[in-house]
């Protein structure tokens, strides 16, 4: 067996509700011995600033300027990041030493794949240097240079635990992993080992900005404001009728791709769920960019919480195979996107392939990232 790296993965998404950490031990490649895991929230005060900055953000021109509050936000952000590792290390019982390398998304604030542009906010030598651990980090540029998406780079981890499926999913394929965060993206494995991943449209980022600008809390738990309300027909084929769903082509979709509805057209409960209804017919709508229906949905993300999108889901997609939670797989649902940038991290200090034509367009299956060295 070639050698293992123990590595913990940081990710920060769309939801921007916190910092999700986990530890992996793997080769980069089919082994993967997943480790423990935790989540940082981040309160309400520097939530708000990260949305602020999704603003400040769209003055940006090249991937270096940080205009306005925006570089003393990525120190912070940074430094939060670095305390969410070091309390896990202390909590573990392991010291620096223990660790080979971090992988380190940061936070999204542009991402404009026509212009071939992304930014994620996370200064990734000073992680590695406060932290004393080498740090790989901006995994989605090189995608971008070469033709790709920039997103999704989760696709190839999802393909390394689906082969490790065991007991009644065990060879069940075509399997899709459907992972629900700010924005929702699939990835599709075929008998043939295929791989094929795209964005599928709005996840949880339009009912969290509903819910918190009609009711002031950030996401509608359980989809517990949604149970009360009713599905909104026009509204739902309007939100469908997007060019997205229609061009021939899969993108890679920003949180603000996608307008919330006007206040006048929904309640609060109307309008979260029939958004919880738009994100599960977005990803059964999905399907018919797929060459076989696939045997087996797997969900992951936060809107896996959400049992609206999940009942909607369930239903949406009965005709063409069984959907499980990633729990119910063996798998940590809350944590699998962290895994995944442990993962990437070291494939990356391999060169090894993180994104795929398949995956996000890239002209040839690419390696990325930078390697941030930690210094004494």
């Amino acid at each position: 067996m070639a050698e293992l790296t123990r590595a913990i993965g940081l990710m920060s998404g769309t939801s921007m509700d916190g910092i999700d950490l986990a530890m992996v031990e793997t080769d980069g490649d089919c082994v993967v011995r997943r480790g423990a895991s935790s989540f940082t929230a981040y309160e309400p005060a520097f939530r708000a600033r990260l949305e602020q900055a999704l603003d400040a953000a769209r003055e940006i021109g090249a991937r270096e300027e940080r205009p306005g509050d925006l570089a003393a936000l990525e120190a912070e952000l940074t430094d939060r990041h670095a305390a969410a590792v070091e309390a896990f290390l202390a909590r573990e019982k392991l010291s620096p030493d223990a660790i080979g390398v971090v992988g380190f998304h940061g936070q999204t604030v542009l991402h404009r794949p026509h212009e071939g542009l992304t930014v994620q906010l996370g200064d990734g030598q000073r992680l590695a240097d406060r932290l004393g651990i080498d740090v790989v980090h901006d995994l989605r540029a090189n995608d971008m240079r070469l033709g790709g998406q920039g997103a999704p780079l989760v696709p190839a981890y999802h393909r390394a635990l689906a082969a490790g499926l065991e007991g009644d999913w065990a060879g069940k394929t075509p399997v899709i992993f459907v992972n629900i965060g700010g924005i929702s993206n699939i990835t599709y494995i075929g008998e043939d080992d295929t791989l094929i991943a795209f964005d599928s449209g709005p996840g949880n980022t339009l009912i969290d900005r509903w819910v918190k600008r009609h009711a002031g809390v950030p996401y509608d738990s359980d989809g517990t404001i949604a149970s009360e309300g009713r599905v909104l027909a026009g509204l739902v084929n309007r939100y469908l009728d997007h060019p997205f769903f229609t061009a021939p082509e899969r993108i890679s979709l920003d949180r603000n791709d996608f307008p919330l509805p006007d206040d006048s057209e929904a309640s609060l409960e109307d309008g979260a769920r029939t958004l919880a209804f738009v994100t599960a017919a977005a990803i059964a709508k999905s399907q018919a960019h797929l060459p076989v229906k696939p045997k087996l949905w797997i969900l992951c993300g936060g809107g896996r919480h959400n049992r609206r999108i999940v009942e909607d889901l369930t239903v949406a997609t009965r005709h063409t195979g069984q959907l499980i939670l990633a729990e119910d797989a063996g798998f940590n649902g809350d944590s699998m996107e962290a895994e995944a940038w442990a993962w990437l991290a070291v494939r990356s200090l391999k060169g090894l392939p993180l994104t795929y034509p398949g995956t996000t367009g890239v002209r040839e299956p690419a390696t990325g990232g930078v390697l941030a060295r930690a210094r004494a």
